[in-house]
């Protein structure tokens, strides 16, 4: 189920969750999104410099994430408040979803859980069915780009061609 790093590996169901996503009470998870591809990007804490850039990457990235019909989540475990003002203050428009009590406990599910009690910075990309697509673990202080995403989706829009011939 688990890459070496302990990270969910490509090819297996998605645990399904559903996180708190506004102040209040919307939830969200990947099941609201079926159908579709999903990025689920964990990431430590709002406000550290590496999350920021990263977050702010996504959105600016989400004219080619749409061209593939993806949905991205951002997760960390940090309260709905936090994300309100982060997301406010990075012009992030994409859900930050609190994973927040029982701390972690969506982050655990994946492998994207760390001994310091925060997510990992972690990406899962799922496809349209649920199964992880792709994974990727990255050092806490290395923003690891749009690149593996855009990768990962691409080879989904390829499958699906091949599979509609």
């Amino acid at each position: 189920m688990t890459d070496p790093t302990g990270l969910i590996s490509p090819g297996w169901p998605a645990p399904d969750f559903l996180l708190p996503a506004t102040p209040d009470g919307r939830r969200t998870g990947p099941g609201d999104h079926r159908g579709r591809p999903v990025v689920l990007a964990f990431y430590p804490a709002d406000w550290s410099p590496v999350c920021g850039d990263q977050m702010a990457l996504y959105q600016a990235a989400m004219p080619e994430l749409d061209r593939y019909g993806a949905a991205v989540l951002g997760i960390s475990v940090d309260s709905l408040w936090s994300h309100r003002a982060f997301a406010a203050s990075q012009g992030i428009e994409f859900p930050l979803l609190s994973d927040f009590e029982p701390k972690g406990e969506v982050a655990r599910a994946y492998g994207a859980y760390t001994v310091r009690g925060e997510a990992a910075r972690a990406l899962v990309v799922l496809d349209p069915d649920g199964r992880v697509a792709w994974s990727h673990l990255s050092p806490s202080d290395v923003n690891p780009g749009v690149d593996g995403i855009l990768d990962a989706l691409q080879r989904l829009a390829d499958e699906r061609r091949v599979v509609a011939r």
